[in-house]
């Protein structure tokens, strides 16, 4: 079942390389990231399916946005009217990228992880993960235990990203007065099911970041979940009145938070001073706040990618 999967995987990849059209591409971006997601279920890991979901939904109603902003109906026309000729020059430029992504996956299908040796680090992690680093999500003990430096060089990469975003983008503004709003604001249907809706992302994102220690969920799935709730406020009012530079500032913040907090917890090794009574409860406290920094965090991250395109970029 996980081998034929991985190889629709590989075929929704191929139509989004080959399609020109944008909307099309959005739908095959779905189908992709739905495959992705059930692949990782499959595969054992739920919190990083819900991760892939909701990165999926964020970004296709992102792309949706920016579509239908950037893109005219003469230009989808023009996409349309691509001859053969430019279809097979682009097939040779990505050739050579084409055939090592169909090679890389084929490893994958090859050395499927089934055999016992492929094992070995999946049944010491669960039998170990609750006696080192604590509460009862084997994948939050991963990520925010075993494997914290990936977890560091992650969030590094998104800040990264988003301050390239912020200081390379076509506009020097960081924050506008006013812009162009949604039209679901004139729906009054639609614009009271968004106003109910808000409440409910935020505390489900606040639900997946405090219980992503003993349940699914975490601080990614939770902050992806509280900037979902940007774009509700972007389409039942304006987010103009926020400050993109300060957002990005406490962006900033909370990841330096996040190295304190790793250095003094996991490098320093500060439970080997607690003590064995208070220990567990120690575990939980690291876990959780380690998942509410990382979900602050996401969340301003996408908050500025949004609002630096959606707003600041059409003004």
């Amino acid at each position: 079942m996980t081998q034929i999967l991985l190889a629709m995987w590989i075929l929704s990849a191929l139509a989004i390389v080959f399609e020109s059209r944008m909307y099309r591409i959005i739908i095959y971006f779905g189908i992709f990231s739905l495959l992705t997601s059930v692949a990782y279920f499959l595969l054992g890991s739920p919190d990083v399916a819900m991760a892939e979901a909701g990165i999926a939904a964020f970004s296709t109603v992102f792309f949706v946005i920016c579509i239908e902003k950037y893109y005219s109906a003469r230009e989808n026309a023009a996409h349309e009217r691509r001859d053969k000729g430019t279809l097979i020059k682009r097939f040779l430029r990505i050739a050579p990228a084409l055939v090592l992504c169909v090679g890389l996956f084929g490893l994958v299908l090859y050395f499927s992880p089934e055999s016992a040796a492929a094992q070995y680090l999946k049944v010491q992690f669960l039998a170990r993960f609750m006696t080192d680093v604590g509460g009862e999500n084997a994948v939050t003990a991963i990520y925010l235990g075993y494997r914290v430096y990936d977890t560091l060089f992650e969030a590094l990469i998104l800040v990264i990203a988003v301050v390239a975003v912020s200081h390379m983008s076509y506009s020097a503004q960081t924050q506008v007065a006013d812009g162009t709003h949604s039209e679901i604001e004139t729906s009054r249907v639609a614009a009271l099911s968004l106003r109910i809706i808000c409440p409910i992302i935020i505390a489900f994102g606040a639900y997946l970041i405090l219980n992503g220690h003993v349940s699914a969920g975490g601080g990614f799935q939770g902050g992806l979940a509280l900037a979902t709730f940007f774009i509700c406020r972007y389409m039942v009012h304006d987010i103009y009145d926020i400050s993109v530079r300060k957002v990005l500032k406490w962006e900033e913040i909370i990841f330096i938070g996040i190295i304190v907090v790793t250095v003094i917890a996991v490098f320093l090794g500060a439970a080997m001073y607690v003590p064995a009574a208070i220990l567990p409860f120690y575990q939980n406290a690291y876990l959780i706040v380690m998942n509410l920094l990382i979900g602050l965090k996401v969340a301003c991250g996408f908050f500025i990618l949004f609002y630096r395109y959606i707003t600041i970029e059409k003004s």
